[in-house]
């Protein structure tokens, strides 16, 4: 054979031998990766009840909050008592250095003790006068004069017993006391410091309860009211579930706090109205003027709930995988679907509101190894 024949030779059977092996790889790698086909858990979407949060800015406030102010003008004497203190009602605070008030009270004695003796003079007329009278000395109509002057005495003396008895009281204004039990707040005037009657000394708080104020829109309100039992607008507040305060550090507070109050009145410029929820602060922990959060729970019937973990946000928009049947038993088709959701207050499972139904199936784990159109076996 020559060597041109051996070449052509080798050549057929080379070509053969590499198609060959290439429809072997190509058959194995299909078959291997429909055996290596992930499997995704996948859950059909059922209605069912659920408690919504909401959450509000909340102002504290004492269950008495008293503004110290004295009630006579004039330099601070002494400081009784320091921020934080606990006070009882009547205890003494401040003590005011007022002269003005002190010379009003000697002012009023000295004037007590002039009607007094003008009155004893007038008595003393008017007995002298009426002895003259009945002896034809004097006219009666003398005599009627002296008796107006002693009436008009008797009333003087009482107008400066009265003078005196609130000039003594201004006195005793100088000692400030504490109209309530309660904190001490901070105090911003100590000794020396001129004060007025319009001069703030501190704030005396009362905070064994304290009462926390939020404000809802009139729409928000009448859902949170039609979703509890109840004839009248008490009969609904009693029925309200338990609050959560949650602290500027993002902790609950320890104690549950119930809302105890709906305001009245609509404010007309922001269209909200004003709540009040009391909470227990047996230990003082919570302070008057303080701010946070307050959690309010809202029960709903009928509401879709699914795990967090099966959505993924996209552009601020949250994303669900649904899954689709295909004409192949086993293996099902993923079809993002955007939904609007609640946050529960577990921390891990949605109320979706909108894009999703009854009898939807999705995939509730493994969300971030899918894209859309993505062939799944499923279980």
């Amino acid at each position: 054979m020559n060597l041109s024949r051996k070449i052509f030779i080798y050549s057929i059977i080379g070509t053969s031998v590499f198609v060959y092996s290439s429809c072997g790889r190509g058959g194995g790698k299909k078959d291997a990766g429909a055996a290596s086909a992930r499997i995704y858990p996948v859950q059909e979407v059922k209605k069912g009840d659920a408690v919504l949060e909401s959450v509000y800015p909340v102002t504290l406030r004492g269950e008495d909050d008293a503004d110290i102010k004295p009630r006579v003008s004039g330099y601070i004497d002494h400081v009784y008592v320091n921020e934080g203190d606990i006070v009882k009602k009547g205890q003494r605070l401040f003590s005011i250095n007022s002269p003005s008030s002190e010379q009003d009270f000697t002012t009023a004695e000295a004037a007590l003790e002039s009607a007094k003796a003008q009155l004893s003079t007038a008595k003393l007329d008017v007995e002298r006068i009426r002895v003259l009278a009945e002896k034809d000395i004097v006219s009666k109509v003398q005599l009627q004069s002296y008796e107006n002057a002693y009436k008009t005495s008797e009333a003087n003396k009482l107008k400066a017993e009265a003078a005196l008895t609130a000039a003594r009281a201004t006195v005793g204004w100088t000692i400030v006391p504490s109209p309530i039990d309660g904190v001490v707040g901070a105090i911003p005037y100590r000794n020396g410091n001129m004060v007025t009657s319009a001069t703030s000394l501190t704030t005396i708080s009362n905070t064994k309860t304290i009462y926390a104020y939020f404000s809802l829109n009139e729409k928000t309100l009448a859902e949170l009211l039609n979703a509890v039992p109840g004839h009248s607008q008490a009969e609904k507040i009693a029925n309200i579930d338990d609050v959560t305060l949650l602290l500027p550090d993002k902790t609950a507070y320890s104690e549950k706090g119930k809302i105890s109050a709906i305001s009245g009145v609509i404010n007309t410029i922001t269209g909200a109205v004003t709540l009040r929820a009391e909470f227990p602060n047996p230990q003082g922990a919570l302070k008057s003027g303080a701010s946070g959060n307050i959690s309010v729970p809202r029960k709903v019937a009928d509401v879709i709930v699914i795990p967090q973990k099966a959505t993924f946000s996209l552009q601020d928009k949250t994303i669900i995988y649904k899954a689709q049947k295909t004409d192949k038993p086993d293996m099902d088709s993923t079809v993002q679907a955007m939904i609007t959701v609640l946050p529960l207050p577990d921390g891990q499972n949605y109320a979706v509101t909108s894009g999703l139904t009854d009898g939807d199936r999705f995939v509730t784990d493994g969300v971030a190894t899918l894209r859309n159109g993505s062939l799944i076996k499923t279980r």
